[in-house]
């Protein structure tokens, strides 16, 4: 599962990055919410296997979190979204280093 899901957040943030900017305000509004619930949901030390778990349900939540914190932007409640919160947060990963630990769940 933790490279289907390193895909899946890589994307996102290649896709957050390219982003017009008339839409950024509107996405990183949501991506930080998302990263705040991460960091609220995980603590301050947790194994990017453990981030992969909370991924596989992340669904729901994370969609909540989107229309709470961008209400009239529907492109910010895309699935993309979320998964680029979750490639930021990666990155406080006890085992991220350069790159995160592969071969997790």
């Amino acid at each position: 599962m933790l490279e289907t899901a390193l895909h899946h957040w890589q994307d996102g943030e290649r896709r957050l990055s390219q982003a017009p900017t008339s839409q950024r305000r509107a996405l990183e509004r949501v991506v930080e919410r998302i990263v705040t619930e991460l960091r609220r949901r995980l603590g301050s030390s947790f194994a990017t296997a453990e981030l992969v778990e909370l991924y596989e349900s992340s669904t729901a939540w994370s969609l909540g979190l989107a229309l709470e914190a961008s209400p009239t932007e529907p492109v910010a409640w895309e699935q993309w979204v979320s998964d680029a919160a979750f490639h930021r947060h990666m990155r406080r990963a006890r085992d991220y280093r350069a790159g995160p630990v592969r071969g997790g769940r």
